[in-house]
């Protein structure tokens, strides 16, 4: 895990304080449907208020391409950040010149301000160095606390970081610590379970995990690739049949490496993909050409139960099925909440990530007994790829 400065070397006291963090929450119908990021940034900056820190809060929303779009405006957000403060958030309607900086000089020690998108401006996206140096105008320390934005070279997150002293917030620090428990540093036998579409998407962590990992369970869209390079008939399933021989690779790779994958034995059917659409549960071998594989069956969810019960750290990104549609989510619940039980009995550790992941979890209703489930989902994946992440690195600037 790269070293980076935490709080504890952290003299806030009477200091203006960077914050960059994540506010590119969902909406619907104009209301927060989703304060998950809200809430993970809360420790952050109750201890910086604690330390006596005026805090100014740096973020994105939504994708306004370097020019002021209304509707991307951050200061709705304000007030439910406010609620989750229990204090007044003040809003500034810019994050970078003279009169943002007069505003945040004139607030008191202690204020919580948020400024404008920083995505207004093109300079945000590009990395721009002088962008970059306008926005530390606005304060004397900087630190980052939005790790699902740090796989992203943005000015708010690498650039700035060699401009001023820089530290890692609460939440990132433990978003860094629980994933190098996971993957770097893990307790064994290792477990990950990665799902999805396709492997055409996800061919960096594959390869990435059959190095790092005791066994993979490949699940979803993207086992029927595998099944299909096996010369397994799937039938009218969604298969990358151009992938077949990457496949193989990975397969072959994983046997000389020792590192077990695991692919479903038995699959639920269905000719339709429509929400409680007829099907049928059959092994993998006998799918009939118009029939798509669009979940595990309960055979394969009782091997996988059982599998589990060996494992002493599971990591996981992707659902094992269709779970946005029932009844073909059932094995992604029936799994996790497999997983929940032994992280609850302590003897599994369990981490989580990537969004259509975290939906399914949250599904299953056991996004609490996970051990830790990270917010972040492109970071996330790339953490798991083995990439680097420029957002993390810079926080080793030697800025004074």
């Amino acid at each position: 895990m790269v070293g980076f400065k935490t709080f504890d070397d952290l003299d806030a006291n009477g200091k203006t304080v960077l914050v960059r963090v994540d506010l590119n929450v969902p909406m619907a119908d104009g209301k927060i449907s989703d304060f998950t990021r809200i809430e993970r940034i809360v420790p952050t900056l109750q201890e910086l208020r604690t330390k006596g820190a005026k805090i100014v809060l740096l973020s994105h929303f939504g994708r306004p391409k370097g020019q002021p779009v209304p509707e991307m405006s951050l200061r709705p957000i304000a007030a439910s950040l406010a609620q989750y403060l229990s204090c007044p958030v003040e809003f500034v309607h810019d994050c970078v010149g003279a009169d943002a900086e007069k505003k945040v000089q004139d607030f008191p020690d202690g204020s919580v301000i948020l400024l404008e998108n920083v995505r207004y401006y093109a300079g945000e996206e590009a990395n721009d160095v002088a962008f970059a140096e306008e926005l530390a105008k606005v304060g004397e320390i900087y630190v980052n606390d939005a790790f699902s934005c740090s796989h992203r070279a943005h000015a708010s997150t690498e650039a700035i970081a060699h401009i001023m002293p820089a530290y890692a917030g609460r939440n990132l620090e433990a978003e860094l610590t629980a994933l190098s428990s996971a993957l770097e540093n893990p307790l064994r036998p290792v477990m990950a379970i990665v799902g999805g579409a396709k492997i055409s998407t996800k061919l960096d962590l594959l390869f990435n995990l059959i190095e790092k990992v005791d066994c993979l369970v490949i699940g979803g869209g993207m086992a029927n690739t595998f099944l299909n390079a096996k010369g397994i008939n799937v039938g009218a399933s969604l298969c990358e049949h151009d992938l077949a021989n990457t496949a193989n690779e990975i397969l072959s790779k994983a046997e000389k490496i020792g590192c077990e994958i695991l692919l479903p034995s038995f699959a639920v059917l269905a000719k339709e993909f429509r929400a409680g659409a007829a099907n049928r549960t059959a092994s993998v071998e006998d799918v009939k050409s118009d029939e798509m594989i669009l979940d595990v069956a309960p055979e394969s969810v009782a091997l996988l139960e059982e599998r589990l019960k060996t494992i002493k750290t599971l990591i996981w990104n992707g659902p094992l099925g269709a779970f946005e549609i029932d009844p073909f989510g059932d094995g992604t619940v029936a799994v996790a909440k497999a997983a929940e039980a032994l992280t609850r009995n302590g003897t599994l550790i369990s981490v989580a990530g990537g969004g259509d992941t975290v939906s399914a979890l949250a599904k299953a209703g056991v996004t609490g007994g996970f051990t830790y489930i990270s917010t972040a989902g492109g970071a996330f994946l790339e953490w798991m790829e083995g990439k680097d992440l420029p957002g993390v690195l810079a926080l080793n600037s030697d800025a004074t």
